[in-house]
């Protein structure tokens, strides 16, 4: 297997790297300048956001000619004017922020940790799911703990 170049590997640690640089046809890219590169998303993103707001084409030829749909294009648009190029990067996978562990399973552990400084985690996390019916993972539990004692001074 061949390896990859530096700028796909930075690409990918990026989340930069479009996953489709072959459905890129737009002259730019598909001429071979060296400047134009179809594996970079936000390269991509920006210069069919330009083409359709400097040089006049239509989104539905932009998205087209750039691999996107028209929904993508309104997507990355909206995502370029609330935040920059920064903003035409791909958003992060997963959760953005503990959704098992509210603010009432929160306030519970640590008044059970309160009442109880020893009290063991894998208590608490029999606790959460005894009380909420939640599932949750002891290293879950430790970090939550660990972050209102940051907030709280507890």
């Amino acid at each position: 297997m061949a390896t990859l170049d530096d700028k796909e590997a930075a690409l990918r640690a990026a989340r930069a790297l479009n996953p489709h640089p072959e459905a890129v046809t737009d002259p730019a890219f598909a001429g071979g300048l060296p400047f134009f590169d179809a594996r970079d998303l936000v390269q991509v993103k920006y210069e069919m956001l330009r083409r359709v707001h400097t040089d006049g084409a239509t989104v539905t030829q932009a998205a087209a000619a750039f691999g996107f749909s028209r929904p993508s294009f309104y997507t990355a648009q909206a995502a370029w004017q609330a935040e920059g190029l920064p903003g035409l990067l791909p958003a992060r996978p997963g959760p953005r922020a503990g959704h098992k562990l509210t603010t009432d399973i929160v306030a519970a552990l640590v008044a059970a940790r309160e009442c109880d400084p020893e009290v063991r985690v894998a208590d608490l996390v029999r606790l959460v799911e005894a009380r909420f019916g939640r599932v949750v993972h002891p290293r879950s539990v430790e970090r939550a703990l660990a972050r209102q004692a940051r907030k709280g001074g507890r």
